[in-house]
């Protein structure tokens, strides 16, 4: 009988552990959150200035959207960043993410030849872009030659050319034109190879937005004080490099480009984290716009693939902060 009750008290021993280490969130722990090292994406690299004690943030960087998500989905992270082109296209294949807050606005621009034939969008008739499929770049692309009257797929010959080689394939005459993110159109113009021939914002639909964190359904189902911290943690190191550019754009150089390059490039970068009914608007007008140029098959749930619910609660507790400051 001493046996069996020593066993039975076992047994609630090892089930009073299970219980209790379900119940810590797993931001009590380590938080993996994954990010691209760009100024644009830079955030989540000052996470952990933000967080609570004994809250660990590891930040992986990656070099496109998609290997981020698929890590997501794996569990091997726990937040990512994403372009909102991403975001829709994997929405509408029925992926379980959700994005959660604003990333980045702005950092796009077309870039020719300088001095070459190139002087308007419809001058690239018959010409060499070079892109990269899947991205918001893609669409953007898409979009201001579908605008000045050029079809993407019949007037001018899309090359697939990765980031890091489109100035030097524009230099050498290997593509006539590309649309990139920030900072090497900067890039391009400050070495004198390049120029600036249009910056693809559309104010009356897309506008300028252009990426976002994202975290799995189940994890704002199973721990929304995770995503609740992380988003906290977002919205004030967004905060805090916008009111320390100096700081913001030396941290941002340790990345690989050059200080004088990211002031010059800073003016087409803008740092975000809050969401909006109106900022939803312009990424419905962005999946319309998908669908119609034929990148994806129909439009994802945008109930589903936005929770606006944790920038509201930042937002929030910020308010009050400041009211409780201005009463004292």
């Amino acid at each position: 009988m001493k046996i069996r009750s020593h066993l039975i008290l076992l047994c609630y021993f090892f089930v009073f552990i299970l219980t209790a280490s379900i119940a810590i969130p797993s931001w009590a722990g380590e938080t993996k959150v994954g990010t691209w090292k760009t100024a644009q994406t830079i955030q989540p690299f000052y996470y952990q200035k933000f967080t609570s004690p004994g809250q660990k943030v590891s930040v992986f960087s990656f070099t496109n959207p998609a290997d981020q998500k698929m890590a997501l989905l794996a569990g091997s992270l726990d937040m990512c960043g994403t372009t909102l082109a991403h975001a829709i296209h994997s929405a509408s294949r029925g992926q379980p993410v959700v994005l959660v807050a604003a990333l980045c606005n702005k950092c796009s621009a077309l870039v020719v030849k300088k001095n070459g034939p190139v002087k308007t969008i419809k001058d690239l008739r018959g010409k060499k872009i070079g892109y990269v499929p899947g991205t918001m770049h893609e669409i953007l692309l898409r979009e201001v030659l579908t605008r000045n009257g050029l079809s993407p797929d019949k007037d001018v010959r899309l090359t697939r050319v990765d980031f890091f080689d489109m100035g030097m394939a524009l230099a050498r005459g290997g593509i006539d034109a590309f649309l990139s993110g920030e900072p090497f159109p900067t890039l391009a113009v400050h070495q004198g190879y390049g120029k600036i021939l249009s910056y693809p914002y559309f104010g009356e639909s897309i506008g300028t937005i252009n990426a976002g964190m994202l975290v799995k359904r189940k994890t704002i189902e199973k721990n929304p004080g995770l995503v609740y911290q992380l988003v906290m943690a977002h919205a004030r190191a967004t905060q805090y490099l916008n009111s320390h550019r100096a700081e913001w754009l030396k941290k941002a150089s340790t990345f690989g480009t050059p200080p004088d390059i990211l002031q010059e490039a800073a003016p087409n970068m803008e740092l975000a984290w809050e969401m909006d009914e109106s900022f939803v608007r312009k990424t419905r007008a962005l999946g319309e716009r998908m669908q119609a140029l034929g990148v994806i098959e129909k439009q994802p749930d945008y109930e589903k693939l936005f929770d606006l619910s944790f920038v509201r609660k930042v937002k929030e507790g910020q308010n009050r902060t400041t009211e409780k400051q201005s009463s004292n």
